[in-house]
């Protein structure tokens, strides 16, 4: 019985620096090689890299309940964007039942040129971000338009949607309405609009940047026959309602952002508008009708193949696969907090860093870290910057540098991991492999390499507690 007892209360084992890192290269190795040589979907790698750590903890002593338990506070993280992920399923359904989408792209082929698409795509999309403050809202209303409207330009859909990505992420880095944004604030404890300021010094060299390649990559694209542009146009206009009327649920979403109105209720009020609204302009749809479509997603039946292709989606259905891939990415990512694994690199980090520049590639590092191990950009700004924010006090540096790291190596890198809360959105959203639109994505690597640059530019200035 005192033996058991003892077993009972045995303390749980503590990984090492050496045992963690190898931990994580096992886990990368694992999810690299499944995903990226083998092209598997992440779902299975990630599933099978969250039972061997759960396996491997056990062995080394930890409690069954304590692997249940970090499973859980890996999932409790994420609740609020699983959330979000079924009301944009909804949100992408409705808009196109109300016309919303298929306006933007019939008035978009008026107004765009094959040599100007990409970088008004861009422009475009950071002014959206910047506006309503959220990166996914731009990905899932204007991006699907973009979409549809490259696709009919003949231009690579992976191209087109690097640069929806790098526009929506750009202006959702900048906006004092992001979610993602006031976090870094406030973990710095800073004020928002120093905090932007700050950001301002890498996002706006990185935006030109961007700009000037996606101009480039534009005058190279290949001419498209006007034909193909004018049969889309007059599918467009036959099977669904276009009309400026049908963009009132864009402005209700900009409306409600700059009133501050969370995430989770601003999408469902936009797409109960948006279904409102398309019952309007066709009363004979039944309440039936209109549930299946928030369910399953609209079907388009024009009879003009491309367009029932690009805008037949949308759904709470047509978001649980991506539901799958973060709930297992989250419970993985529990694991790795509860171990204490992350904990230890980061200690280990914040040990050795002595001057600025190293405090930033630590912090920068340790930042993309926790989106390649847990894959949660909240995650990715709370826990560097809880953990390397006395570093930062004790070289005297202004925390607004701590926070400019947070979102630029944090929130923005976020949406180029594959098996990442953004990653899977704008895979879903879009309907396209990961893999596919990374390379093209070049805001989140720029914004990510001019911060750890600046970094190294700053001087510490005597060890202090300025904030």
């Amino acid at each position: 019985m005192s033996q058991l007892k003892n077993k009972k209360d045995r303390p749980e084992p503590v990984f090492s620096f050496g045992e963690s890192i190898a931990i994580l290269i096992v886990i990368l190795c694992i999810l690299g090689y499944l995903i990226i040589f083998q092209k598997q979907e992440p779902q299975a790698p990630l599933f099978i890299a969250f039972t061997l750590l759960a396996v491997y903890g056990r062995l080394r002593g930890f409690k069954w309940q304590t692997v249940m338990d970090g499973m859980r506070e890996g999932l409790r993280a994420g609740v609020d964007p699983l959330v979000i992920f079924l009301s944009i399923g909804v949100l992408i359904a409705t808009w196109i039942f109300s016309g919303t989408i298929p306006t933007i792209m019939y008035f978009g082929f008026k107004i765009i040129s094959v040599q100007f698409f990409l970088p008004t795509v861009f422009i475009v999309c950071t002014l959206v971000g910047v506006a309503c403050g959220s990166s996914f809202t731009t990905v899932s209303t204007m991006g699907i338009a973009f979409i549809g409207i490259g696709a009919t330009l003949k231009i690579n859909p992976g191209l087109t949607a690097g640069v929806i990505v790098s526009g929506a992420f750009c202006g959702s880095n900048i906006s004092p309405l992001s979610g993602t944004t006031n976090l870094a604030a406030s973990v710095g404890d800073i004020n928002i609009y120093e905090h932007i300021k700050s950001l301002m010094l890498t996002d706006i060299p990185a935006w030109f940047l961007c700009v000037i390649a996606y101009s480039i990559l534009g005058l190279n694209s290949k001419h498209v026959s006007l034909t193909a542009v004018h049969q889309m146009m007059h599918g467009l206009a036959d099977g669904f309602w276009i009309s400026g009327w049908a963009l009132l649920p864009v402005v209700l979403l900009i409306v409600l952002a700059i009133l501050q109105v969370p995430a989770i209720p601003s999408l469902g009020l936009g797409s109960l508008f948006a279904a409102f609204l398309g019952w309007l302009h066709a009363p004979a749809t039944s309440i039936t009708a209109i549930t299946k479509t928030i369910m399953m997603g609209y079907v388009s039946h024009t009879g003009n193949k491309t367009i029932d292709t690009l805008l037949s989606k949308g759904g709470i259905a047509s978001m649980l696969t991506s539901l799958a891939l973060i709930v297992f990415a989250l419970a993985l990512g529990g694991l790795l907090i509860k171990f204490h694994i992350i904990s230890a690199i980061i200690d280990h980090l914040s040990g050795i860093v002595k001057t600025p520049g190293r405090l930033t590639l630590a912090t920068a590092i340790t930042c993309i870290g926790v989106n390649l191990m847990v894959g949660e950009h909240y995650l990715a700004i709370i826990l560097p910057g809880q953990s390397f924010r006395d570093a930062f006090d004790h070289l005297g540096l202004p925390r607004k540098y701590l926070t400019r790291i947070l979102n630029d190596a944090g929130a923005a890198i976020n949406a180029v991991i594959p098996w990442s809360v953004s990653g899977v959105f704008i895979a879903g959203a879009l309907q396209i492999n990961p893999l596919k639109f990374i390379p093209w994505a070049f805001f989140p690597f720029l914004v990510t390499i001019l911060t750890i640059i600046m970094g190294t530019l700053i001087k510490a200035p005597q060890a202090s507690a300025v904030k």
